[in-house]
């Protein structure tokens, strides 16, 4: 008996395994992964045997079990395979490798990850066919091959798929017919597969897709009658460059002729490619004989002439076809010969951004399928036009950052990471990542933050463009105008000419605007309701190409979870920019803004970044010409820099209720101005 439960506990030992060895394999599965992505150890140098796969491990991040759920490595310029060896994390729900340089087959012991719920391979290298042992992947709802050299059939098991959303294949190199499958999913909403070879009719099942959304089925060699029922589609339907369509009701689509015309023992379509010569007497039979007559076993002179001209007709008619369509071919060549790579019919980076400019398709739209989604329609309690106009979506934010490239990066927090992009009408914007773990979880207060950053507008705020929120990565992006000349924490503590020193008059400027902005906030001027800003540091002063103050992060509080607000208060109180009744009340009002923007002035003034050594006796006892910057030798105006500490004075009084309100901050500056 001992023996038997003995041989039980190792059974399911060996079955379930223990944590420390699960997470053992999968590490050991991470370092085959890294082996075939990065042969060279180029890019993946994060992923070694002694750190932490679950928190050191570049682009991976692991459930609270401590397996890997998502492996993130988008636009890294990974040039190896795509390893068998995936299939050992069987936990994995999200796979995102697009926008690299992969190559070879997709192996099938891949599909095997019934979890995954998106993959990601677009705008690589792969070729070879899609396994069909794809229909296994029972939870896939996004699946993105598009941008590659995949050849072969597109496979019926896709219709296995039942929670499949999204199928992006455009670009590629398939052959045959589409898999009538496809019009059986029942949560399709968007099919491209344009700019491929694939030929024949129109599945009738598409069109009763019941959310199909979008079908992009552009330049290909499909024929037949289009059904009726996908002009419910409107713009969402492309079918151009498809010679053999037709349908009714469809711009730039002639009327399909009579079926009596077609042969019933051919299926469609068939060209001339498809045509041998025992089918040329049933399409066009050079003779009409009367029915009344016999026919001779032995032709007459003239039928013999007659079947002459009757075949060289044919010949004719033929050749001149052949004629039109090497034209329509030589110039669909030309015409999108900017945009494909004729070669190998791959795009390089630069022309699938010419194809993104051109091609305003939504299918192109890379959104990720599950999780968290704050913009979804019907949300209750809550309207989204007001939010419409500034609402982005992935493509465009991944296309603007090129993917996020490190290269593009400005720079990190605890909580947030901000890139450089450039839009489609070539803006350059500044485009800030939000974890969703660092959001509000309400959704709905969550949406009224949004409300409130998109209603902000003045000239020292820097503007909102948009925003985008990813479901599948569980990230909220915020597009900000880009402000060219940085923060002004970087024109402090400049010492040995190693920085830029700024003018008197830069410096005065800058402290005006900053106050205009701080007044705005605060319910000046015709804003509908008063906001604290909450963070005014040097860090958040960002200045133009004019050197013109620019507020940014203004009401992003909003939008963030507690204890994130929490934790970038400890930094400004580190620097010295929390007013001092915070540790007592726990609240911040306008007057905590203004004590923030007191600091800014005294660090304008002497040009240093740390001020917390600087007491208000020391400085009202040494006065103004002891503070000023020594890097301006002297280039300042005496009555301006005297009044500039006053006010500053002022602003950091330790009571709330002896500092001034911003409006009478503004007031002091004119006058100063005017009086200099």
């Amino acid at each position: 008996m001992f023996l038997l439960i003995l041989l039980l506990k190792v059974l399911v030992f060996l079955v379930c395994g223990s944590p420390s060895l699960s997470a053992s394999t999968e590490l050991d599965t991470l370092m085959a992964i890294k082996e075939s992505l990065d042969p060279e150890n180029r890019l993946l140098t994060s992923w070694t045997p002694s750190s932490d796969l679950c928190g050191a491990f570049e682009g991976v991040a692991c459930n609270e079990q401590g397996r890997v759920v998502n492996i993130s490595l988008q636009g890294k310029g990974l040039s190896g395979q795509l390893p068998a060896a995936l299939a050992g994390l069987k936990s994995l729900t999200g796979l995102y490798l697009h926008f690299n340089s992969l190559n070879g087959k997709i192996p099938k012991e891949i599909m095997s990850l019934t979890e995954l719920s998106d993959l990601y391979l677009n705008v690589n290298n792969f070729s070879g066919d899609i396994p069909r042992e794809i229909g296994n992947m029972s939870n896939l709802q996004v699946l993105q091959l598009c941008y590659n050299k995949f050849s072969g059939f597109i496979p019926t098991e896709l219709g296995n798929l039942r929670r499949l959303s999204v199928l992006a294949l455009q670009y590629n190199q398939f052959t045959g017919t589409i898999p009538a499958s496809l019009g059986e999913l029942e949560k399709l909403t968007r099919l491209d597969l344009s700019f491929n070879k694939i030929f024949g009719p129109v599945p009738v099942t598409l069109a009763n897709a019941p959310k199909l959304e979008i079908l992009n089925l552009q330049n290909n060699s499909l024929s037949g009658n289009v059904p009726a029922a996908l002009k419910r589609l409107k713009s969402g339907f492309q079918y151009y460059n498809n010679l053999a369509l037709c349908g009714i009701g469809f711009a730039n689509l002639d009327s399909c002729k009579a079926a009596s015309s077609l042969d019933p023992n051919k299926p469609e379509p068939f060209g001339p490619s498809d045509l041998s010569t025992k089918d040329l007497p049933a399409l066009a039979h050079p003779i009409a004989q009367n029915s009344n007559e016999e026919t001779s076993k032995e032709p007459s002179k003239s039928s013999k002439v007659g079947l002459v001209f009757g075949v060289i007709g044919v010949i004719v008619a033929f050749s001149v076809s052949g004629v039109f369509v090497f034209l329509w071919y030589r110039r669909q060549k030309q015409k999108i010969g900017s945009t494909m790579d004729t070669s190998d019919g791959r795009l390089s980076t630069d022309q699938i951004k010419e194809v993104y400019r051109k091609n305003a398709s939504p299918l192109i739209n890379l959104e990720y399928s599950n999780g968290w989604d704050p913009l979804a329609k019907g949300r209750s309690g809550y309207s989204q036009e007001v939010l419409e106009g500034f609402m982005f979506n992935l493509e465009e934010v991944d296309r603007a950052t090129q993917c996020f490239s490190e290269v593009n990066l400005l720079g990190k927090s605890n909580f947030s990471a901000i890139y450089r992009g450039i839009l489609r009408d070539g803006s350059v914007v500044a485009i800030k990542c939000i974890a969703k773990t660092s959001c509000k979880s309400d959704e709905t207060a969550f949406l009224k933050g949004l409300k409130i950053l998109t209603s902000l507008k003045h000239e020292n705020l820097v503007r909102l463009r948009g925003f985008c929120c990813s479901k599948g990565r569980g990230e909220c992006f915020l597009i900000y105008d880009f402000v060219p000349n940085g923060s002004l924490l970087q024109y402090l503590d400049v010492k040995n000419g190693n920085g830029k020193v700024l003018e008197w008059s830069t410096r005065v400027s800058i402290i005006n605007g900053i106050a205009k902005g701080i007044a705005y906030l605060h319910g000046k001027k015709g804003t509908k309701h008063a906001l604290v800003h909450q963070n005014i540091s040097a860090e958040k002063v960002l200045l133009d190409a004019r050197y013109n103050a620019l507020l940014s992060d203004s009401g992003l509080h909003k939008l963030l979870a507690d204890d994130v607000v929490f934790s970038t208060l400890k930094a400004s109180a580190a620097m010295g920019y929390l007013a001092p009744e915070y540790t007592t009340t726990g609240r911040l009002t306008e007057k905590s803004d203004i004590y923030a923007f007191g600091v800014i002035v005294f660090q304008l003034l002497t040009g240093k970044r740390d001020i917390t050594h600087l007491s208000r006796s020391g400085a009202e006892a040494s006065g103004f010409r002891d503070l000023v910057d020594v890097n301006l030798e002297g280039k300042f105006s005496e009555p301006e820099a005297a009044k500039l500490e006053r006010i500053a004075l002022l602003c950091t009084h330790e009571s709330p209720y002896r500092r001034p309100a911003m409006d009478y901050v503004i007031q002091e500056l004119i006058e100063n101005n005017s009086s200099s």
